[in-house]
């Protein structure tokens, strides 16, 4: 019987900084398949000098050929950059942020930049906790999806780094702000239950002083001032952005024997919560009573009823954050806009009964 014999794995070979796998592609061998030396196939890669389309064209056939990964490392130290971008949200595990940092990861990735994602969960000793380690680390710009910190704490820090905060309107050199038009928002919202006949409109709320949650409860005012119907604070409910605050809100109202025909809340996982408690207490959405939401998250399509919310598009937010960070690292004033605010009426929202 005719012996196979078996192929050996080819031995690595060494290099400067230890061994390296002989297929490992290197910036010789682009630069070679280019026809330009290794100093200036790099400086095409990074980006730090004017050459002829032609010969740019070449470098990136090459890189394509080979498939051609530049070192991170090695291309930020010759850009005086780490590639990093610090990204502090307030709870990782909500599906609110959860789109946010997807839309952040997306357009970072794109420019080669490596986000850091950190939580500050509301506290401003965890955000000045934060603020630091990142700074520490050398990140070349933080964005803050929302903040807990004060406004001249943000400014300081934007004298170290630049920065964009989303979530409030705030002007300073080296740092940007984006804010959606929640209380725009709160009336669109508003106007529709309006729309349908709703006069005994309940508000499940937000924090206090949180600055989203003020805005949508002044535009849930608005309305009902513009509809020449009294605020009744009795259908004003703390919440607490989360499914349980939803829950309790409902279950608050009915203890109290408070009437309401809809219900508007700070933000979908509220609304999530309100209507499981709806349902808890025999109570059908939206027969017998109507429910809207505030960010249109990608979950509210399939809940049962489907929701009616406030469109914010967060993932949007997210990739909007990301594209004035990264024109601001690159020495340029950023030109971006957050999404408009839009109504997606579904079936969680009808004409009041009787």
């Amino acid at each position: 019987m005719k012996k196979h014999k078996s192929k050996a794995v080819p031995p690595p070979v060494r290099g400067k900084r230890g061994p390296r796998p002989r297929n490992s592609v290197t910036l010789k061998m682009v630069a070679r398949e280019a026809g330009v030396s290794a100093s200036t196939a790099s400086r095409i890669i990074n980006r730090t000098v004017n050459v002829s389309d032609e010969l740019r064209l070449a470098v990136e056939a090459a890189i394509a050929k080979f498939n051609f990964r530049p070192n991170a490392a090695a291309r930020g130290l010759a850009l005086g950059k780490t590639q990093t971008i610090g990204v502090i949200s307030q709870a990782i595990a909500s599906p609110f942020y959860g789109e946010g940092m997807r839309g952040i990861e997306h357009r970072l990735q794109q420019s080669g930049y490596a986000p850091l994602f950190m939580s500050g969960n509301w506290q401003e000793k965890e955000e000045i906790r934060c603020m630091e380690e990142l700074i520490t680390r050398g990140v070349d710009g933080i964005i803050l999806f929302t903040s807990a910190l004060s406004d001249a704490a943000l400014k300081a820090y934007a004298r170290k780094v630049p920065i964009v905060v989303t979530g409030r309107l705030l002007k300073s050199k080296g740092l940007v702000s984006m804010q959606v038009d929640d209380r725009y928002g709160a009336l669109v919202a508003m106007r529709h239950l309006l729309d349908l006949g709703h006069r005994r409109i309940a508000f499940v709320a937000g924090f206090e002083n949180h600055p989203d949650a003020n805005e949508r409860l002044a535009g849930y005012r608005s309305a009902l001032e513009s509809a020449g119907i009294p605020y009744d604070p009795k259908l004003v409910v703390a919440g607490d952005f989360h499914e349980e605050g939803g829950m309790q809100a409902v279950y608050q109202l009915m203890d109290a024997n408070i009437p309401f025909t809809a219900m508007f809340c700070i933000n979908d996982e509220t609304a999530y919560g309100a209507c499981l408690a709806l349902f808890r207490k025999g109570m059908r959405v939206p027969d017998d009573i109507s429910v809207i939401g505030f960010d249109d998250l990608r979950s509210s399509t399939y809940r049962v009823p489907p929701l009616t919310s406030v469109r914010q598009s967060v993932q949007q937010v997210g990739e909007c954050a990301a594209e004035a960070i990264l024109q601001m690292v690159a020495g340029r004033r950023p030109q971006v806009s957050v999404p408009p605010i839009e109504l997606v009426v579904r079936e969680s929202t009808g004409r009041v009964a009787g």
